[in-house]
């Protein structure tokens, strides 16, 4: 085995079957549709890409340029740069506009539309400033005959107005459960991993859409126990919550007791589940609870995203949680 083929095979699951070419993008067959007659054309716009994370939006603009350019041009056409850079105002007047302004060769690639522009990948784009946002409309409007531009993001509606309206939108779903078993038993049968029906379901109901959480967990659980990855082994790794235990949070909510929701709230933390997957848990539970009328629901679900956000901000676990179990609590009780 050469020297290439053992760091291809030391990657980890989620680089070494990353998308190669677009269509090979799973479940966004919209976009692919898209992108795939601009590659055809080598005329591309500005591009915005949004949605979830871990649907495709990086893979497929890397895929995108790794189409356009052949690997002896690849670094000097496409810039990629993500949120662990530092994308302030003087990043974008600095390192962008000079790669921006650089002019294209002409010279073509056998077997490669290499088209007379550079492509600039923004990744997680919603984490810089508005002055950087703003600085880099002009840098976009001034070198666009050289340069394209892809932003990528998470929240579109932290992508300032003027930006946005430069660029092409693409919405990136969710992957769907087929979509996401089909690519996994691709994954399974190359790396010769056994993964029956109750796994991939367990792996696709722990990963909510994300394909790239999903190929994660099975890869580790597949080291966690060789033999085989089972649905028990992928809960465990991914902190989800089982269903008793929050059978038994649920149940303590009924029972109208400070105390017996206040041990279940205890029991829950110290057995180290995360907060944050704890609320998202009881959202799904209120939610499918019929017995909830959609007023109740709706004030459950207005706590469990005031927690979140206090969450995010460095709020102590336990007492959003008994905040939220309490809102809970007190909608049952005014039912009964």
């Amino acid at each position: 085995m050469s020297r290439k083929e053992k760091q291809q095979e030391s990657l980890p699951w989620v680089e070494k079957y990353r998308p190669r070419k677009v269509t090979d993008v799973a479940h966004q067959a919209e976009v692919v549709r898209v992108l795939q007659r601009a590659v055809e054309s080598a005329n591309l716009p500005h591009l915005l890409f949004y949605g979830p994370p871990g649907t495709g939006k990086t893979s497929t603009i890397l895929a995108m340029a790794k189409t356009l350019y052949s690997p002896a041009t690849y670094r000097q056409r496409v810039l990629e740069l993500n949120a662990s850079d530092e994308r302030g105002i003087n990043v974008v007047r600095t390192k962008i506009k000079d790669f921006a302004s650089t002019a294209v060769s002409l010279k073509q690639s056998e077997g490669y539309p290499s088209p007379p522009y550079k492509i600039i990948v923004l990744d997680e784009a919603d984490a810089m400033t508005n002055d950087a946002q703003s600085a880099l409309r002009r840098t976009m409007e001034q070198f666009s005959k050289v340069t394209r531009f892809c932003i990528i993001c998470n929240y579109v509606s932290r992508i300032i107005q003027p930006l946005a309206s430069r660029c092409a939108k693409f919405r990136f779903k969710p992957l769907e459960a087929e979509s996401m078993v089909e690519r996994l038993r691709f994954i399974c049968e190359k790396e010769q991993v056994e993964a029956d029906e109750e796994a991939m379901a367990a792996v696709v109901r722990c990963s909510g859409g994300d394909m790239r959480k999903a190929v994660t967990l099975i890869q580790s659980a597949h080291q966690y126990g060789p033999d085989g990855v089972n649905a028990a082994t992928v809960f465990e790794l991914s902190s989800v919550v089982p269903d008793d235990e929050m059978t038994a949070l649920m149940q303590s909510a009924a029972t109208s007791s400070f105390e017996n929701v206040k041990k279940q709230v205890t029991d829950v933390v110290a057995a180290g589940y995360p907060a944050s997957q704890i609320l998202m848990q009881i959202h799904d539970v209120v939610l499918a609870d019929a017995s909830m009328s959609d007023k109740e629901k709706g004030v459950v679900m207005e706590q469990i995203a005031k927690s979140d956000d206090c969450l995010a901000d460095g709020a102590d676990d336990f007492l959003q949680l008994m905040t939220t179990m309490m809102t809970v609590m007190t909608a049952k009780a005014q039912r009964q």
